[in-house]
């Protein structure tokens, strides 16, 4: 068993993520203790009411949540009784047993697990300290509960967790236990792409649904080079726990990582010519970013692009899964840069001569010949002027000689 605990000061949002599980019929209530109705009789205001009531003895603290998962083997099945027990016997053991609290079975991942809410404010407005609750009384619970329950201790199977031999599929979360899919994806990603950079490495595992994260530039993990994996949802989001590099089979960590980066920068030279082929061969016709994408899909390249908050590109990587190749546009050259291409697609003539809209950005059209701009004015504007006079005049039957300005003759100067 693995238990996790999350500490915060909103009891809303940790009721809300479950209770939006149970509407979702990824999660059911199966306790509510220190409540004065059954768990299927309580509305979710009577659930808020009753931790938010408690948490308002002391409003002194600001975290006043504790939000709890324990985590089963995937090859347990304890049934409802024995989770409500286990969540019991595990809040006694954190000395929370008289708090009151909400007891939740999840569906939606690949391992059995619950989770628990509640606060750490006591009756009588006194606080439950949370420093090293999970390192101190939390260890020894579950322990006593693994012996107890006979569950699967945890750490006994992390050296069976070889990554599987798959062909690489996004992941989807609950089909397999977060760090079983994990694993997979990033075992096969590492052994067999060529990349040189964190940002170049998460161009390929987002493509599966799997990211590498550092946390922020302040934070503690980013400065001693941690590095966590996630599992992502449909919108990008973060869907499971995170879990540790060192966690992972092959222990895929910063430092490894780095010295994957120096030999790749070499190893992926003999692509570079071949990616850039790939590229000029899709470019012309595509008129926009997108169409360039499609093109290149077909070509076994992903086409990866960076883009702001106001939606204007500023970069883009390309991923060559046919020879395993990732480079940022600008180590190709300069025309293949974000810049670059953009100002490909502009200059590339659009046969039908509609507008397109080149940088993939909603309402940042452009007109598609070279030289235009929206007024029509530009370089090519009086040659524009032309095409349609002279199909006016070809409509009207006036031949075209004679609408040509007469050259001027020279006048001949007379030396006096």
């Amino acid at each position: 068993m693995v238990a996790k605990i999350k500490s915060g000061k909103s009891l809303t949002g940790a009721l809300n993520y479950n209770e939006r599980k149970v509407k979702e019929g990824k999660a059911d209530l199966l306790e509510a203790r220190g409540y004065l109705k059954d768990a299927h009789d309580l509305s979710f205001d009577d659930k808020l009411y009753r931790l938010k009531d408690q948490a308002g003895k002391n409003l002194r603290v600001q975290t006043n949540t504790v939000h709890i998962s324990l985590n089963f083997d995937p090859d347990e099945r304890p049934d409802s009784h024995t989770l409500v027990s286990i969540a019991d016997a595990y809040m006694k053991g954190i000395g929370f047993e008289d708090q009151p609290y909400l007891v939740y079975r999840h569906t939606d991942a690949g391992h059995p697990h619950i989770h628990i809410v509640s606060t750490n404010i006591e009756p009588d407005g006194r606080r439950i300290s949370l420093h090293n609750l999970g390192k101190n009384q939390s260890e020894q619970a579950r322990q006593d509960i693994e012996d107890r329950f006979s569950l699967v201790k945890a750490g006994s199977k992390n050296k069976d967790l070889k990554p599987e031999k798959i062909d690489l599929v996004p992941v989807q979360y609950g089909k397999l236990t977060s760090k079983r899919a994990v694993t997979n994806v990033v075992s096969e990603v590492v052994r067999t792409y060529k990349f040189t950079s964190l940002p170049e490495l998460n161009a390929v595992l987002n493509q599966f649904n799997v990211m590498a994260d550092r946390g922020g530039k302040a934070s503690v993990m980013f400065a001693r080079k941690g590095l966590h994996y996630y599992i992502l949802g449909s919108r990008g989001e973060k869907i499971c726990v995170p879990i540790k590099a060192s966690a992972i089979y092959g222990k895929p960590t910063l430092s490894r990582l780095e010295k994957n980066f120096v030999l790749n920068e070499v190893l992926r030279r003999p692509f570079r010519d071949r990616l850039r082929e790939k590229i000029d061969r899709s470019a012309p016709g595509c008129g926009s970013i997108a169409g360039l994408q499609k093109q290149l899909r077909a070509l076994g390249v992903q086409a990866v692009v960076r883009s702001n908050d106001d939606g204007r590109v500023y970069g883009v990587t390309f991923v060559d899964h046919e020879f395993k190749a990732v480079f940022n546009g600008s180590d190709l050259g300069k025309q293949y840069s974000a810049a670059g291409i953009i100002s490909r697609l502009q200059a590339e003539p659009r046969v039908e001569g509609q507008r397109e809209n080149v940088s993939g950005v909603p309402g940042k059209n452009t007109l598609s010949w070279p030289g235009f701009t929206e007024s029509g004015q530009g370089p090519a504007g009086n040659l524009l002027l032309e095409l349609l006079l002279r199909q006016e005049n070809q409509q009207t039957g006036v031949p075209q000689e004679f609408l040509q300005k007469k050259k001027r003759k020279k006048r001949k100067r007379l030396n006096l």
